[in-house]
């Protein structure tokens, strides 16, 4: 059965969607079954995945109005599966938008997706799912669906800030509406050594988190950056760069680690990390 992951952060232009669509990739090269769900109306992660959404039949959008299912509505890119490293995609465009009015005086308007989920979770291995950057009622049907956060981060000041808020929510929505719900673990992105600051935050967070912090790090890459534009993941569109062979060594993390999770019921029974220390720090 699925574990079924969310990759979030409040803070934009964080690298969520290269995240999701690099790590769906590299989890379906090592052999795992993964879907993809793509919640931001944007539709990068679709488009990032081989897959024109404005020639979709069917989108998530459908989904959470119940009026198609995620095996109908599910489509493959034949590009993917050219390259190795196909997976389920359920894409989005421009219409996700409108199901945040639609969805405000319906029943259930925080669990459609998980409801959806629920009849093809035996079919995977990994569902990811790719959150706006907003906290709104998509953000919330994509925590409410899944077990656990992945949170990718660059190791700036006003990335720990934007940390600190999708903490709190995280809080919130465990206390209120998923008592599954924890984050699963940190992921440095976009990192360069080089970069004294970077390097002093991404300790500072290993210090803080420890074990929480992903021991992969995915490097500034000239790679991951240009493989969008062709409509492919960097681990489909050059897997021998940098960035994309991280992606599979994170995929293998991912996979090593769900053997190693704790149960549901001992992250209820943990308190949600205080970030107030480690900010003012870095203040300092």
């Amino acid at each position: 059965m699925a574990k079924i992951f969310c990759v979030a952060n409040q803070k934009g232009g964080v690298g969520k969607t290269t995240t999701t669509v690099n790590l769906a990739a590299g989890l379906a090269k090592v052999g795992q079954r993964v879907l993809m769900v793509d919640l931001d109306p944007q539709g990068n992660a679709t488009m990032g995945s081989g897959v024109d959404k404005r020639q979709l039949a069917h989108t998530v959008y459908d989904v959470l109005l119940e009026s198609a299912t995620v095996a109908e509505a599910r489509t493959k890119s034949e590009r993917l599966a050219e390259a190795g490293c196909s997976y389920d995609i359920l894409g989005a465009n421009r219409d996700l938008a409108g199901a945040e009015v639609e969805l405000v005086e319906v029943e259930r308007r925080e669990t459609r997706l998980k409801d959806a989920l629920a009849a093809v979770r035996d079919e995977y291995d990994f569902i990811l799912i790719d959150c706006p950057p907003a906290l709104s009622l998509l953000t919330l049907n994509g925590l409410c669906a899944a077990h656990g956060v992945i949170v990718p981060m660059q190791c700036e000041y006003f990335a720990l800030e934007g940390l600190s808020d999708l903490v709190n929510t995280i809080k919130q929505v465990h206390a209120n509406l998923n008592k599954d719900l924890e984050i699963i673990g940190l992921l440095r992105v976009m990192f360069d050594p080089r970069i004294t600051l970077q390097q002093q935050v991404s300790d500072q967070l290993k210090a803080h988190f420890g074990d929480k912090v992903f021991n992969t790090v995915i490097p500034r890459n000239v790679r991951l950056a240009e493989a969008p534009s062709y409509g492919l993941p960097g681990v489909a569109f050059d897997p021998s760069a940098r960035g994309s062979q991280s992606f599979v060594e994170f995929a293998n993390e991912m996979v090593e680690r769900l053997g190693t999770m704790r149960h549901p019921a001992a992250a209820a029974a943990q308190q949600p990390v205080s970030l107030s220390g480690l900010l003012h720090k870095r203040e300092q």
